[in-house]
């Protein structure tokens, strides 16, 4: 069975994001990113969708708004 992939440094950034807020959505894990360091809402969506998959979240698809 393959690994998953290592994160990167900012991949790292929002997991620790989403241990601490628990299951969020893009706009509350850029709210909590976005305190640290400015960034754009579509480049965290970008970067869940990339974790996504790689298999590093998990994404709930059955609201409007999807929750990692």
């Amino acid at each position: 069975m393959p690994s998953r992939p290592r994160p990167t440094d900012a991949e790292l950034g929002i997991l620790r994001v989403l241990w601490d807020l628990g299951p969020s959505t893009v706009k509350e894990v850029h709210r909590a990113l976005s305190a640290e360091r400015e960034l754009t809402y579509t480049g965290v969506l970008r970067m869940l969708q990339v974790m996504f998959e790689k298999g590093l979240v998990r994404r709930d698809e059955s609201e409007r708004s999807h929750v990692y």
